[in-house]
């Protein structure tokens, strides 16, 4: 009898130990903001996801779905009526109404938030206007209250993407109430109101950020009682947290772990629509012309590159990823070092020589580095000019570039919504994430042309113009390669779901 009692509070033991559950992540950097109308990076907005959700959401084929509302489309393509869900609430109770909707779409086109994704619903009728100031009256805008549970959009004109836009948090629901109440405090734990599965309960900057469910939550309450997102900069230190107990994901792995940690039991890999590039500010000398720029683009050996990350990114010159509509991997400029020193000379740099110094830069990271070492490589090699390297923490290195770009830089892209649009029009004069200073009306033209397009072949044909003109004839840009998911995951972790877009969705983890 004795040993059944012992046995019976073992078990319980196990059992609630077992089922704790508490699910523990880590993010590389203090997000920017928190503030869905403003954020821009990675970072933060894959934290928003768990947060707040709108009017749209992607199912598993990364098609549009209702989230919190259903819609109709026009016969012709450009109005859009979304009819919110019954009984919908905010975190603290307040029913969410469309004019939430309405407030927020609003504040992110006032060109006094500076919202980098404002460009996003430049498809909608005034919405350009009033982003540039030359429409004033917000109510001639394209986007309408019908009545409490009725929003209605109308285009300029059909755009075959915009039904995935809602799913995107720029254009999720905001509470100007709470705005105005706490100013840029908003978004702190104790200010804070949500839509989506969990709400914040804590951040503690630079360490550390917690999650709880959230309990007006639409859909069904999430099992994880406790979500930690650990803010850890050094990889090293991630992957002993994760090897020790402490994370139960990790992703993001560095390049010269990647061989040892394919052998854990918890590695995975995914293929992934974001892409990996190095930009030019077209502004500055000598990066002003053309044929410096093409000559730094030809001595680049995407293959000595992907082969030092091991990580099964593939090497590309379309900024248009694998996987996605108008992807080209013939168009773009491929390594040739004999041309480039020949661009050089060409451009008043014989083998390098008058050529100022310059300074490139990227974010701070460990594989960002091995890739900055191996390009100053490739072009003291190739062209006689050694460049100076210098990486910054994200946050103070993305407000650099929206301030002052550097020559030469660093950056990535991975898709908001799986659409060539959401890659090609980055570029375009008027968009808020295009820190290349450069403004091409042929290149909007296009990239307007096919966002309006509905025929599949039409479309390519436009994007791969829009791509020479991008990669080759000015060479803006430079793609390296598409980057893939690296991840860990340990075994006790059910119900986690990752897509190509690189959306880690939690609510429906079950710790076993």
């Amino acid at each position: 009898m004795f040993k059944k009692i012992i046995l019976f509070f073992l078990f319980i033991s196990i059992h609630s130990y077992a089922a704790k559950q508490e699910f523990n992540m880590r993010i590389e950097t203090e997000p920017p903001t928190l503030d869905w109308n403003l954020a821009t990076d990675y970072v933060s907005i894959n934290v928003l996801y768990h947060l707040i959700e709108g009017l749209a959401e992607y199912n598993e084929k990364l098609e549009a779905v209702p989230s919190l509302a259903s819609w109709k489309i026009s016969p012709d393509g450009k109005t859009y009526t979304y009819t919110l869900k019954p009984n919908l609430k905010w975190s603290d109770g307040v029913p969410l109404t469309a004019q939430h909707f309405w407030d927020s779409w609003e504040r992110a086109l006032n060109p006094k938030t500076a919202s980098g994704y404002a460009y996003f619903l430049f498809d909608i009728v005034g919405a350009k206007e009033y982003n540039d100031g030359s429409l004033k009256d917000a109510a001639k805008l394209g986007f309408k209250v019908k009545n409490e549970s009725t929003f209605v959009v109308t285009l300029k004109k059909p755009a075959s993407y915009f039904a995935t836009i809602p799913a995107f948090t720029v254009t999720f629901p905001i509470r100007k109430d709470i705005i105005a109440k706490y100013g840029d405090k908003w978004t702190n734990p104790e200010n804070m109101v949500v839509t989506g599965p969990f709400k914040l309960t804590k951040w503690q900057h630079d360490s550390k950020l917690e999650l709880a469910p959230n309990p007006n939550y639409r859909g069904r309450k999430p099992k994880l009682e406790k979500v930690n997102i650990y803010i850890v900069t050094e990889s090293t230190t991630a992957i002993s947290m994760f090897e020790t107990g402490k994370l139960n994901y990790l992703s993001r792995l560095p390049a010269l772990e990647i061989e040892r940690l394919k052998k854990n039991p918890g590695y995975r890999t995914l293929p992934y629509l974001r892409g990996y590039y190095y930009a030019f500010n077209v502004t500055k000398a000598p990066f002003n012309d053309v044929k410096v720029r093409k000559a730094f683009a030809l001595s680049i050996n995407r293959e000595e590159i992907t082969s030092l990350l091991k990580g099964g990114q593939i090497a590309t010159s379309s900024w248009i990823p694998k996987g996605m509509l108008a992807y080209n991997p013939k168009i773009g400029l491929f390594y040739d070092p004999q041309k480039a020193k020949k661009l050089l000379a060409e451009a008043g740099f014989p083998e390098g020589k008058n050529f100022p110094s310059s300074t490139f830069m990227f974010d701070t990271r460990d594989d960002n580095k091995m890739i900055a070492e191996k390009l100053q490589s490739q072009w003291k090699n190739i062209l006689g000019i050694n460049l100076h390297a210098q990486n910054e923490e994200w946050k103070v290195y993305l407000g650099r570039l929206r301030a002052d770009s550097p020559v030469i830089f660093r950056h990535g892209w991975g898709a908001d919504f799986p659409d060539p649009d959401n890659f090609m029009n980055m570029f375009t004069s008027y968009s808020g994430n295009n820190y290349t200073k450069w403004k091409n009306k042929k290149y909007d033209q296009i990239i307007e042309q096919a966002a309006a397009e509905r025929s599949s072949k039409k479309r390519i044909k436009l994007y791969d113009q829009a791509q020479k003109l991008l990669t080759e004839e000015e060479i803006v840009i430079v793609p390296l390669f598409i980057e893939a998911i690296n991840y860990l995951i340990s075994s006790n972790v059910k119900g986690l779901q990752i897509d190509s877009l690189g959306l880690l969705k939690i609510h429906k983890v079950e710790m076993q």
